[in-house]
């Protein structure tokens, strides 16, 4: 993993499989996952990996997946394409719709808390 930008986050960590990660590609990283860690400030990281297929023809198939490290269990999303930006993009977008529902979840339980069950009588204070 190599991080060259400047100004990058050292939240965010990439790894390219059977492809180099170029300037632009790594911009782009920073570009579409940077927009979520503004959106949450309790990220820990945010782990991209891009693969590039190994096939015979000319059409190369892109996997990506991403991880979001965070109190609680992490979220994962992963998106496969025939362009790389584009796969990148679909798992940013993955990630954010998983970090709102997960926000969202957090607001209703906290808005509508459940009453609590007691098993059993209460003692008496007096």
């Amino acid at each position: 993993m190599n991080q060259s930008l400047q100004g990058a986050d050292p939240r965010i960590r990439f790894q390219g499989v059977h492809i180099e990660l170029t300037e632009s590609l790594q911009a782009a990283i920073y570009e579409k996952f940077g927009s979520l860690l503004r959106h949450n400030e309790h990220i820990v990281a945010i782990d991209v990996r891009l693969q590039k297929a190994q096939t015979l023809g000319h059409d190369a198939l892109f996997t990506a997946s991403g991880k979001i490290t965070l109190r609680g269990p992490d979220l994962v999303a992963h998106a496969e394409g025939k362009e790389g930006y584009g796969v990148l993009e679909a798992v940013a977008a993955k990630l954010d719709r998983l970090l709102e529902k997960r926000h969202g979840l957090r607001k209703e339980k906290r808005n509508h808390p459940h009453p609590a069950e007691v098993g059993g009588a209460l003692p008496k204070v007096e």
